[in-house]
């Protein structure tokens, strides 16, 4: 083999060479995925009465007698009365609403997987190692404790790392997670209509009666003829005087007589 066929070969290996080295060295991968347990349910009933609605404010009485003001109810807000959907404007006071709150909670597992190969150009057994992935750049890992590494089909702790290794590790990490939703249903009935008077009760009819004009009052009776003023009660009296001492004359007489 002449020298220049050998040196044309030993280009070829090495151009090889580092077409090895760059198809071991791969960047850091990750998947997540996630797995769901049993939910549970909690449903939660309130109970309200609307007393006055002003606009798009609403208050309310509460189950234990107390006042809520709502202010700003947004209008898309719907009740189902009846079969029907209501907004704020078609509440009327007396009107029975009732809102029906369902929390559901599920547990959650998030499982997150990183894979990394790459060629191990520095190594701090056993904090960290520095990898050189695919674009040529370093990247420092931390190790995990108790992490082993695939090197050539065998596993490694972080002891068993060699400068220019080309290894490939694997991290997953399960994290729990609660996933929490509500669910709130609003319906109404309306007031009840009062109720219809005892079939007993007196029903009060208004009757017009006419009243008499008042009688016109009797004329007033003539005066009685006054006395002249020249009469006097003295003659009167003298009769009075005269016939008195003829009674006292005749009974002295008839006591003479019979004597």
């Amino acid at each position: 083999m002449s020298a220049r066929t050998g040196m044309r070969t030993a280009m070829i290996l090495a151009v090889g060479a580092i077409g090895l080295a760059f198809t071991a060295i791969a960047q850091v991968q990750t998947s997540a995925s996630s797995s769901s347990g049993a939910a549970t349910h909690q449903v939660q009933v309130i109970n309200a009465t609307v007393v006055a609605v002003s606009g798009n404010d609403l208050v309310v009485k509460m189950e234990d007698g107390s006042l809520k003001h709502i202010a700003n109810v947004p209008e898309s807000a719907r009740v189902t009365v009846d079969g029907k959907e209501l907004g704020i404007h078609d509440l009327q006071p007396g009107m029975h609403l009732q809102k029906t709150v369902t929390t559901t909670t599920t547990p959650k597992i998030i499982t997150t997987t990183q894979s990394v190969t790459g060629k191990v150009w520095f190594v701090n057994p056993p904090l960290s190692v520095i990898l050189t992935l695919e674009d040529g750049k370093n990247q420092e890992f931390k190790i995990p404790k108790g992490q082993k590494f695939n090197v050539n089909g065998q596993m490694v702790d972080a002891w068993g790392l060699k400068k220019g290794m080309t290894v490939s590790a694997t991290k997953v990490v399960e994290q729990p997670e609660t996933v929490v939703t509500q669910q709130a249903k609003l319906t109404g009935k309306m007031p009840p209509p009062p109720p219809p008077p005892p079939a007993d009760q007196p029903i009060l009819v208004a009757v017009m009666v006419p009243v008499p004009a008042p009688a016109a009052a009797p004329a007033p009776a003539a005066p009685a003829p006054e006395m002249p003023k020249t009469g006097s009660e003295l003659p009167l009296t003298a009769l009075f005087g005269l016939l008195s001492l003829a009674g006292s004359a005749g009974m002295r007489l008839y006591r003479k007589v019979r004597g």
